[in-house]
């Protein structure tokens, strides 16, 4: 099987990585079917280990590749990052700002808290931003190997989409346990959060196809969504999985999901 593998173009192969890459977080997402009934201390905690998962996301896959990537180029390496990373938040204010504007409604109707709705928005659009410099990451990963960059090797680009997907299954919970504890249905906390890891083969067919022009922007990229994810998590997440009073156990479950995600980060490399 490897060896039929070895033999797709690149792009064929950065698409069917990320396939997998995507059925990661659709099984994460799963997880939703197997709570029983609202309590909720689960699902403020839920809510928080979300935090957690986005805060230590944001680094070890987002910012600190980004700045190992910045280090081979001319020029200082943390200005991709600080500029990548303030732009994401600024975005996120910005689609906050509009969100009344927009109909949400369509999508999550069977929301009735209007900050919930907006806090769920959020969440969903930073997720699924955040997944796509990670498909692009793998695209160009493949990509490269069709080109001149030595350095690069199946067996990493491999190594690279395996570790997207393991780290994508707390990732998939992430958004549609919080999705359920605002009060959407399963079967659709379920469809949102594996839609949030969808767009990682349509990224990563992108970045395969055009690995000179993506490599020099993806630090950015990485930093964008960076920058995303930790504007909900500051904005939303964190006030979100308190308001109930369940101060301590939030805050436990922050750092649960945050140690969860370190350990998957450097432990797979």
């Amino acid at each position: 099987m490897l060896e039929a593998f070895k033999e797709l173009h690149p792009t064929m192969q950065a698409f069917i990585g990320t396939l997998f890459t995507w059925g990661m977080t659709a099984l994460g997402a799963a997880l939703v079917f197997f709570v029983k009934g609202t309590n909720q201390k689960f699902l403020d905690s839920m809510l928080a280990f979300a935090g957690g998962v986005m805060i230590a996301a944001s680094y070890w896959s987002l910012l600190a590749p980004a700045i190992e990537m910045s280090s081979e180029s001319p020029g200082p390496a943390w200005v991709p990052a600080a500029v990548g990373f303030l732009l994401g938040g600024v975005l996120l204010m910005f689609v906050d700002r509009m969100l009344p504007a927009i109909d949400t409604d369509r999508y999550m109707h069977d929301i009735k808290d209007h900050k919930a709705k907006n806090r769920t928005a959020l969440l969903f659009f930073s997720m699924t931003l955040h997944n796509i410099p990670e498909g692009l990451a793998v695209g160009v990963a493949f990509g490269a190997l069709a080109s001149n960059m030595t350095e690069s090797t199946l067996a990493g680009a491999l190594a690279l989409a395996l570790g997207i997907g393991i780290q994508n299954f707390p990732e998939g919970t992430a958004v549609s346990m919080p999705l359920h504890r605002d009060g959407m249905g399963k079967k659709k906390s379920f469809m949102f959060g594996q839609f949030s890891g969808m767009v990682e083969p349509i990224a990563a067919v992108v970045g395969a196809s055009a690995v000179i022009v993506i490599e020099p922007i993806l630090p950015y990229a990485l930093s964008f969504a960076a920058g995303a994810m930790i504007f909900v998590v500051a904005k939303e997440i964190i006030p979100g999985s308190h308001e109930k009073g369940n101060v301590n156990l939030a805050s436990m479950s922050l750092m649960l999901g945050f140690t969860v995600m370190i350990t998957l980060d450097v432990a797979l490399g």
